[in-house]
């Protein structure tokens, strides 16, 4: 946020022109992150600065074989953080976002790269023997999880330093770029105001300060970490595509087939209030693959809205279950989710898409189904009510099923962030900005996700467990998706009991 690779590629370059055949070498959790220092900070001074230009005889930014070289015989390259660069040397290694990196590959492989060191000509002097210099590793980041190895890993070289050896270990948070007009203060008291601000990530992006598990929290970061695995979301059309495909979602450039079997679940969890003191109705898209006696659950699209009118929230709602092949749909049929269960019981209207949905009931609740306008409506809502003290056997049941579907690594999210731009970058160049935005959002849910999953603590109840958010955060995430995962239970019992008809009734908490 400060300049931390601009400030390093101004050290690349200086030391390149200053020490000759001095050999660099940058890696990064992506390729793409890695050249970023090249195409961009490097290139800069190439193009504004004449004394520069003048030292560098090539550059290269491109994807393929990215590298400056320098008159006097220095160069600095990208290589990639895994096992295949292991043939590089360099007396300067830089690891951007190195907590992308698997620190097997840092410890094994790139800091192999320091072997030897610089040659220099003064070497040859007598009086300068052994006067060698030390080959530099330079590690940038934000900051992240204390439960992470980066986190260690700055302590240890922050003790190291302190200890007066050749280490140095520091943070820019962003008053330090208030103080020195890098950064607009209003531009950050305009961030902290906004309705859906995430203070752990705030912290972390821009204060410099890694978040901890708290000794109550339930779930754990890296359980949930493990589990980012898929990299291509499900994005539903825009309704710009739905008319210039004539609804044919199959012409979606994001669509995926349905597999054989699969069952695809839309979950709701519903705020009729925007700000920063309540939550956000969340969708949650979750794929159901069957896997033997149970499902792999694939998180794979996540959405929010904020302070919209029942109407368009029902919509929406309807939207995402047709655009996404939804199977089942998964709300609380309690309190404000009230509202929007009686909309979706009738005939939903779509002007801009020309076209009407289907009026929907309750297929496991005999008192919300008689609730239904249209009696005709299809039976496809899961009802859940969580709450009222009747309810906390089913938010026990939820938050016991969700946790040991984590750590038998029996869900599926998506991937970081960065892995997810990195894929965007190489799978996706013509996208238009717009959609580029879109599949960057999905990430961004999926990491918000987490952030609120490990700040809920748990508390014990008569025997059953209780998740609290701590004042001024958020669970409609975890909720949306909760509930989600609850229904999922269910089939994955009718899986196994595939010759008795289940009773869905069972799965009804009534207050």
């Amino acid at each position: 946020m400060l300049g931390k690779s601009w400030l390093t590629a101004l050290y690349c370059v200086v030391r390149c022109i200053l020490y000759p055949d001095t050999k660099i070498c940058i890696a990064a959790g992506t390729r793409s992150q890695s050249i970023n220092i090249i195409s961009e900070k490097i290139q800069s001074f190439y193009d504004n600065y004449i004394n520069v230009k003048r030292e560098i005889v090539e550059l290269k930014s491109g994807a393929n074989d990215p590298i400056v070289r320098f008159a006097n015989g220095s160069w600095i390259k990208v290589v990639s953080a895994n096992d295949n660069a292991r043939s590089s040397r360099a007396n300067v290694l830089i690891v951007d976002e190195f907590r992308m990196v698997n620190w097997d590959v840092i410890k094994k492989v790139l800091r192999k790269f320091l072997t030897s060191r610089r040659q220099p000509g003064y070497l040859k002097h007598p009086e300068y023997a052994g006067m060698q210099e030390p080959n530099t590793e330079i590690y940038l980041s934000s900051c992240w999880l204390k439960s992470h190895w980066s986190w260690e890993r700055f302590l240890a070289y922050k003790e190291a330093m302190l200890a007066g050896k050749k280490y140095f270990a520091c943070g820019f948070p962003y008053q330090l770029g208030i103080k020195h007009n890098v950064i607009d203060k209003q531009r950050v008291i305009d961030e902290i105001s906004e309705s859906d601000f995430d203070l752990t990530a705030f912290n972390m992006e821009m204060g410099c300060l890694p978040f901890g598990e708290s000794e109550k929290a339930y779930f754990k970061f890296d359980d949930l970490n493990k589990c980012r695995s898929i990299n291509k979301p499900i994005i539903p059309l825009s309704d710009e595509d739905y008319v210039a495909f004539k609804g044919d979602r199959k012409k979606n450039k994001f669509y995926k087939q349905k597999h054989p079997n699969e069952i695809r679940i839309l979950g709701l969890d519903v705020a009729l209030m925007g700000g920063s003191k309540n939550d956000a109705t969340v969708f949650t898209f979750i794929r159901c693959i069957p896997s033997g006696n149970e499902y792999i659950k694939s998180v794979e699209y996540i959405e929010t809205v904020e302070g919209q009118h029942t109407s368009i929230q029902t919509l929406r709602f309807k939207q995402l279950f047709y655009d996404l092949e939804c199977d089942y749909c998964v709300m609380d049929t309690a309190g404000n989710a009230l509202a929007i269960y009686d909309d979706a019981t009738k005939i939903t209207f779509d002007n801009i898409r020309g076209i009407e949905y289907p009026a929907w009931k309750a297929m496991n609740d005999e008192k919300m189904e008689s609730r239904a306008f249209d009696k005709n409506a299809l039976p496809i809502i899961f009802s859940i009510k969580v709450a009222g003290a009747s309810a906390t056997q089913v938010n026990h049941e939820m938050a016991t099923y969700t946790k040991t579907q984590f750590e038998k690594r029996k869900i599926k999210l998506l991937c970081t962030e960065v892995d997810g731009n990195e894929y965007i970058s190489g799978k996706y160049l013509k996208l238009s900005d717009e959609d580029k935005a879109r599949l960057l959002a999905v990430y961004f849910q999926t990491t918000r996700l987490i952030s609120e999953m490990i700040n809920l603590e748990m508390e014990i109840k008569n025997g059953y467990i209780k998740l609290k958010e701590p004042a001024g955060n958020r669970k409609d995430r975890y909720s949306s998706l909760a509930y989600s995962l609850y229904f999922i239970k269910s089939l994955e019992l009718e899986l196994n009991n595939e010759e008795e008809e289940v009773d869905w009734s069972k799965f009804l908490i009534v207050n």
